[in-house]
């Protein structure tokens, strides 16, 4: 007598295979939509520098590179931010610039100074033209799980905050501006600097992974139903 047709085991199947399958094309998606963003960024990183409005005049800032004038910068006031950069301990010093009179304050990201280093810049009110070049970055704000700052230290980028410390009235940016000319040149410990972008592109992998699975599903369900329904084998005859 054979058995009953598996109803339930094959929809149970077809909805984990739907499921599978469409996690799959998600992944594809995915990946052509990250490929784009990673191209977008380096077309954007190639522009050569232009005045700051003139990069803001145009869609599409992030990583877009930018000339700019912080009056005071070489001797401006800092927190500091705790970094890792190439494998060296250390902290970013965060400056308030203001390049426009009529525009928002922004954070600029002066460099990179190594643990090894207890010295840092002087601080003093002044009015002295600093030239730089900076790259534009989108900063996140801090996840749930950031230490809250020690003061002036910090141990996530949180512009809101970090504003406050240095003591911004008005509108803050929610752009950063990472320096790539040192804002003390005659300082050789300060590393202008704009961290690496981090863009993960494991897309292609996962989905491999979800339509291999879906392929191992349809498979083992192959394999059921030939069991279950007693689909005949190829058996050797002996005689």
């Amino acid at each position: 007598m054979r058995a009953r047709f598996p109803w339930g085991l094959t929809l149970a199947t077809g909805a984990a295979l739907v499921l599978l399958c469409g996690l799959g094309t998600w992944q594809v998606q995915r990946l052509h939509w990250k490929e784009a963003l990673i191209a977008e960024a380096e077309a954007a990183a190639a522009l050569p520098p232009q005045p700051l409005a003139a990069v803001l005049a145009v869609p599409g800032t992030e990583f877009r590179k930018a000339v700019i004038d912080c009056a005071g910068l070489a001797t401006a006031r800092f927190i500091e931010l705790q970094t890792v950069q190439e494998g060296q301990v250390g902290v970013r010093l965060i400056s308030a610039c203001r390049p426009d009179s009529s525009g928002p304050t922004y954070l600029v990201d002066r460099g990179f100074v190594a643990d090894t280093i207890s010295a840092r810049p002087p601080v003093s009110p002044s009015e002295a033209p600093t030239a730089l070049t900076v790259e534009l970055r989108h900063t996140p704000p801090p996840g749930a799980m950031a230490a809250p700052p020690s003061g002036d230290h910090f141990y996530a980028r949180d512009t809101p905050a970090m504003a406050k410390a240095l003591g911004v009235t008005g509108s803050v940016a929610p752009e950063t501006l990472y320096a790539l000319s040192s804002s003390n040149p005659d300082w050789a410990a300060l590393q202008p600097s704009a961290p690496p972008a981090a863009f993960a592109n494991n897309h292609f992998g996962y989905a491999l992974t979800w339509f291999g699975l879906a392929l191992a599903l349809l498979g083992t369900y192959v394999a059921l139903l030939r069991r279950r329904t007693g689909a005949p084998t190829s058996e050797k005859s002996s005689t």
